[in-house]
């Protein structure tokens, strides 16, 4: 099967990264990286949710009677991505909280800032092999401020909600970039008190999984298309993405039970390429 090639990869995508943070402004500037992964820069200032630009998974799985067959093509090389200030991970899955990604990043950003759940906080430093200190926990319902980003944590249900005493192992993080409020899920089915948790906090941009869940996958579940817009729609959302598809051959969906379902209710939506750029508000 031939890989999906991305939008813009490597030197390409670098150079347009680099330019567009350089050029600033109040707007968002998206790129979807594949999976979960969004690089989200506005006024010169980066922030880079659940980053996976490994093969890590392919190679653990090769011999297995799951294996991590990978559909898109990786878009770059992490260490291409200097100038990030902050990159959070959602949860301790592997395509969410990536050693291989991460420690590249690392070796190119210095003073980067990593973002983790605080349930996770001792595993999270083990896989990226930093002392625990090096990073900054975070739990449900907490706000933090991070190199001139406003964060809250709320929290996810992948496909449980699990509170232990340090909080939710899995976390959904609302992240104000100046005038926008951008809501990227994680991994999360919905649950009772999900809107609750959303709709005070005014999200402007939602990013959302849309790939389902089945039991023979024998992995955890996310929104199908249709719940990820209702989702967006239920809490005022201005745009929807979706992700966590084309990845990896045994948990994907197209996104197409999403677009129905946005266009039924008149949500605003864009789906994006791994790779391709958006401009949050459109011009």
């Amino acid at each position: 099967m031939a890989l999906i090639e991305p939008v813009l990869a490597d030197e390409r995508l670098r150079d347009d990264i680099g330019r567009r943070v350089e050029r600033g402004g109040e707007h968002l500037d998206i790129w979807w990286l594949g999976q979960s992964g969004f690089l989200v820069a506005s006024r010169g200032r980066t922030w880079l949710f659940d980053p996976y630009l490994s093969d890590s998974l392919t190679r653990k799985y090769a011999a297995t009677d799951k294996p991590h067959i990978r559909m898109t093509r990786r878009c770059i090389d992490p260490r291409m991505l200097s100038g990030i200030d902050v990159v959070s991970s959602s949860h301790r899955h592997t395509d969410h909280l990536d050693g291989d990604t991460l420690r590249p990043l690392l070796e190119v950003n210095l003073k980067l800032k990593i973002l983790v759940p605080a349930a996770n906080l001792e595993f999270s430093a083990e896989r990226i092999g930093v002392p625990a200190e090096r990073l900054t926990p975070i739990r449900e319902g907490q706000t933090l401020t991070l190199s001139h980003f406003r964060v809250t944590a709320v929290p996810a249900a992948h496909e449980q909600l699990e509170p232990t005493a340090a909080g939710f192992p899995c976390l959904g993080y609302v992240v104000d970039f100046g005038r926008y409020r951008v809501y990227h899920s994680g991994d999360t089915i919905g649950f009772p008190s999900m809107i609750n948790w959303l709709r005070p906090l005014r999200v402007d941009l939602a990013l959302l999984p849309v790939n389902g869940r089945k039991p023979e996958r024998r992995v955890a579940g996310n929104l199908w298309g249709d719940e990820a817009a209702r989702l967006a729609h239920a809490v005022g959302a201005s745009c929807a993405i979706p992700c966590h598809y084309d990845m990896f051959t045994f948990n994907t969906e197209p996104p197409d039970l999403f677009v129905d379902t946005c266009r039924e209710l008149g949500q605003p939506y864009r789906v994006l390429q791994c790779g391709e750029h958006f401009r949050f508000p459109p011009r």
